[in-house]
């Protein structure tokens, strides 16, 4: 499949003529070839954006409302489309991209919705006759950077409430998903949004430095998100930082499931599992590390196994549950997890096999400290069980790691499971529900390594606009 910039409302090649190919991870295969943009073709994205935006930005609150809802239903229809590419792009089952399809077309609704949610307030002024207001504006141009690994959802979620509150958008798709991510493009200009409010950059890996950079550094841009790994997050933080540019980032994670003694085991199992090895365990919020209490970690860990062991796994164009990673590297990483484990003590309780870029569903426990897996986010279908002596050690060891995204706690006591989950240290946080869950309307984000700011509902408002302090005054006297 080819695919083109989308700039100003066009499909348009890259200036330099440059392409770059995506191989489906399983066959080989080219599954698309892409646009190599360069620092000029940014340019041209970002003065569009900039172009669009007094229009835009003026809209009325209901026009852009009926855009977003036009493109969600457009989105919804294309499930198909989508489920095709994200095979091909990027190793995911069918199950995993019409979840994608179903969740960013509830974004694009919400997004709608929060058009006429945009208010500001009246300030008591100490200043006689004077009336204070404090008012929420459009930013102004704002840069979205999307992931490969939940492509429709994180895509939409890096433009959807940003357009609403009245800003245009230059999108940066992921080079593992171009097609992917263009689709989006294409149905929100099909939905008949105006030119320049959306626009798409693809690039080739090797550029992508010079890319990102000129991106931040355009004058027109005020604001940029970006989801993706935690070592990238930071450069992007820095960039922005140099240019005084507000940045909002969800980055990576070790997602803590902690199992307490009273826990419904049965629901714990099927929440690890889940939270575990959806999508090959490439979510951000991917159960990473389970925390079990001694006393019924035997039972638990049987279980998780058996469970494991029953997950099929093949080729994602097939009925299965887990699918390819991402790239074969990504699955070789894997196996030197679980050599490193086994060899200082783990124990390797369930999968353990490859072929290529599919992996199966596998379980280590007696994980410690000193094993890559326990500080490493492994972004795979490798997981860890830590077993614990107390509630106290569960927190500790939730709580020894860089990262603060997501965590889930099993308990029947809840009002003890309440108190454990406000000690773990995690922008969210799930009593007897997994770790992996996404709503339109939550605020979603994270602590620490993990990032800063929040997607979602009224919560991302603050991240689009600007709050500005206007005054109305009268006639007044002065000191001189």
């Amino acid at each position: 499949m080819n695919v083109s910039l989308l700039i100003d409302g066009a499909e348009v090649k890259a200036r330099s003529g440059a392409t770059f190919e995506r191989k489906d991870p399983v066959t080989g295969k080219v599954a698309s070839v892409a646009q190599a943009a360069s620092p000029e073709d940014v340019n041209a994205a970002c003065d569009a954006a900039a172009a669009a935006f007094p229009a835009w930005a003026e809209m009325g609150p209901n026009a852009r409302r009926t855009l977003l809802l036009k493109a969600a239903d457009l989105l919804a229809s294309r499930s198909d489309d989508f489920v095709k590419l994200m095979i091909e792009e990027t190793g995911a089952t069918g199950i995993w991209a019409g979840f994608n399809v179903m969740l960013a077309a509830g974004m694009l609704r919400e997004a709608a919705c929060m058009t006429t949610q945009i208010t500001g307030e009246v300030i008591p002024s100490d200043k006689p006759g004077s009336l204070a207001l404090a008012i929420r504006q459009p930013a102004g141009v704002c840069v979205g950077m999307a992931p490969w690994n939940a492509p429709v959802i994180l895509c939409v979620r890096a433009f959807a409430m940003a357009l609403a509150c009245g800003n245009t958008v230059v999108i940066k798709a992921s080079e593992t998903c171009p097609a992917t991510h263009v689709l989006i493009g294409k149905i929100m200009n099909e939905a008949g949004l105006p030119k320049g409010v959306l626009n798409v950059i693809t690039h080739a890996k090797a550029d992508a430095p010079k890319v990102v950079e000129a991106l931040i550094a355009h004058p027109a841009v005020r604001r940029v998100n970006f989801t993706g790994s935690t070592k990238v997050g930071r450069i992007i933080a820095e960039l922005a930082a140099r240019h005084l540019k507000p940045v909002l980032l969800e980055l990576g994670g070790k997602a803590p499931l902690i199992v307490l003694d009273d826990a419904n085991l049965e629901d714990a199992v099927d929440a690890a599992a889940f939270g575990a090895y959806l999508h090959q365990g490439q979510i951000c919020m991917s159960t990473e590390r389970i925390i079990v209490d001694n006393k019924i970690a035997d039972a638990f860990v049987s279980m998780l196994a058996t469970k494991a062991n029953a997950l099929t796994y093949g080729d994602p164009r097939g009925k299965v549950v887990l699918g390819s990673l991402v790239e074969l590297a990504a699955a070789e990483r894997m196996d030197e997890l679980i050599k490193d484990a086994t060899a200082k003590g783990a124990k390797l309780v369930a999968g353990g096999k490859r072929n290529g870029s599919i992996m199966q569903a596998s379980l280590l426990d007696h994980v410690t400290p000193g094993m890559r897996i326990y500080d490493e986010e492994s972004f795979g279908p490798v997981k860890s069980v830590i077993r614990v002596k107390d509630v106290d050690e569960a927190v500790k060891i939730a709580n020894d790691t860089e990262y603060g995204l997501s965590a889930a706690v099993f308990g029947q006591d809840i009002k003890r499971a309440l108190s454990v989950a406000k000690r773990i240290q995690s922008g969210i946080c799930h009593i007897n529900g997994p770790t992996v869950a996404d709503e339109a309307q939550m605020p979603f984000g994270g602590t620490k390594g993990s990032g800063y700011g929040r997607f979602g509902g009224k919560a991302a408002i603050d991240e689009f606009t600007e709050l500005r302090w206007i005054t109305i005054e009268g006639h007044q006297h002065y000191p001189f």
